[in-house]
């Protein structure tokens, strides 16, 4: 799997906002990513310096819209924490 495969896209919530001044970021991966190829695609995709990797998969939810009930979809997601030198994510500075 690349990079691009990899990281399929930034998870923001109120939680993930607060680890934004701390260098923590969430993002929602494939399902198949480990935790080395999860650092080396962050790594190579923002240019910054990757200290750990959690990972946890969240489940989907039952949802009902009137008579009709389904599962919201589950997914993969990781909170990356990076290295102290290393310098800020571009994309999640313009939020803060």
């Amino acid at each position: 799997m690349n990079a691009q495969e990899i990281i399929v896209k930034p998870l923001l919530s109120e939680k993930s906002y607060a680890g934004i001044a701390d260098k923590v970021y969430t993002f929602q991966v494939a399902n198949k990513a480990n935790k080395t190829e999860i650092k080396y695609a962050v790594e190579e995709l923002f240019g910054v310096l990757v200290d750990s990797v959690r990972t946890a998969k969240v489940h989907g939810k039952m949802k009902r819209m009137g008579a009709h009930q389904g599962m919201t979809p589950s997914y993969k997601k990781a909170v990356v924490t990076l290295k102290k030198d290393s310098k800020p994510i571009a994309f999640f500075e313009s939020l803060s």
